[in-house]
């Protein structure tokens, strides 16, 4: 019950995510100003991240829905291959925009980290289902979704940091790690209890 709630809640907040990267991909003015200066500077990498990673967003909880993948897998295979190109494209644009991220190098290393990591995770993915290893798959797509919700954890904790009065200057690089490294975290705390517990069903079989 408590793992439906969860996968409910983080499907809603990456639906909304989704929706707001598309409005500020499709409105003319829309989204903080600093869009605004990247949409006339690197348009290109702009859409690139904008578009693909609110597909990545928006199809990953399926994905990672155990009786809808089992229900059709034909469906999983090929919302999986379009997850994956999601990444590919909004991960190139977010490697290149991170190296012009505001407030300076501490928050460009965090960004870039994060693309190449995530980058990193969802080819590993793909590479594992290519040579059938469904398991290794499982777990390289569970830690890729954890990157892909950077997007949402970052705009949990940027208006967190407003309400409590912390200046963006400085609340803004410390964001940029800790919008994704906690989640991969979690991720790797998930994975390890899985793990334990299939060991444990298998001690007692």
């Amino acid at each position: 019950m408590r793992l439906k709630v969860f996968w409910v809640a983080m499907m809603i907040l990456a639906t909304l995510v989704a929706l707001y990267a598309l409005a500020v991909l499709t409105v003319p003015g829309f989204g903080p100003p600093f869009v605004g200066e990247r949409r006339l500077s690197m348009p290109l990498a702009l859409s690139a991240h904008l578009a693909g990673s609110l597909w990545a967003l928006a199809v990953g909880p399926w994905q990672l829905n155990q009786r809808l993948r089992d229900r059709s897998l034909g469906r999983h295979r090929w919302l999986g291959r379009s997850y994956v190109v999601g990444v590919l494209v909004g991960g190139a644009g977010a490697l290149y925009l991170a190296q012009f991220a505001e407030t300076g190098t501490i928050a460009r290393l965090g960004f870039t980290c994060l693309a190449v990591t995530w980058l990193t995770c969802t080819v590993m993915a793909f590479v594992r289902i290519r040579q059938g290893n469904r398991v290794d798959h499982r777990r390289w797509m569970i830690r890729s979704y954890a990157l892909t919700l950077a997007a949402v954890t970052l705009r949990l904790y940027l208006p967190a940091s407003f309400g409590l009065g912390v200046p963006f200057a400085s609340a803004y690089p410390v964001i940029a790690w800790i919008c994704w490294v906690p989640n991969l975290i979690v991720a790797e705390a998930i994975l390890a209890w899985r793990t334990s517990r299939t060991t444990g069903s298998a001690a007692l079989s």
